[in-house]
């Protein structure tokens, strides 16, 4: 009777643990395409489009419109005569920038739309390629 008590058997669960388990297990198993990764990297190429797009646009448009606050700060400020300069070099330059700034930030809805097309272009056989698959 003392054998049957030594060799008996415990076992306890625990779901937390075998959750674990699992995951680390995976990260050691060799990686297969399905469909969740093709679809994660279906979506990182199409957000990468616009993102890149929207990056440039964005540094257009406030590079644009510093420029033009600089220029408004020249004609509107005495900023001009405590840098030295004459009132009509001020109003000139003013204005020089301002217009300068106003082209430069009216620049960046165009780049976004060039750079989204040049973008979509490029990544279009690899999207298309992934679509296919992913519809089948």
């Amino acid at each position: 009777m003392e054998n049957r008590e030594n060799s008996s058997f415990q076992y306890t669960y625990s779901a937390k643990e075998q959750a674990e388990i699992k995951k680390i297990r995976e990260k050691y198993l060799p990686r297969e395409e399905n469909t969740q990764d093709k679809m994660a990297q279906l979506r990182m190429l199409d957000e990468g489009v616009e993102k890149k797009a929207t990056a440039v646009s964005l540094i257009f448009g406030v590079t644009g419109a510093l420029v033009l606050g600089c220029g408004m700060s020249l004609i509107l400020t005495d900023l001009g005569s405590a840098l030295g300069m004459g009132v009509v070099i001020c109003w000139l330059l003013g204005i020089l920038l301002g217009l300068g700034g106003l082209g430069l930030a009216g620049l960046a809805y165009p780049a976004y739309r060039r750079i989204t097309r040049r973008e979509r272009e490029r990544l279009a056989p690899q999207v298309l390629q992934l679509t296919d698959e992913l519809l089948k």
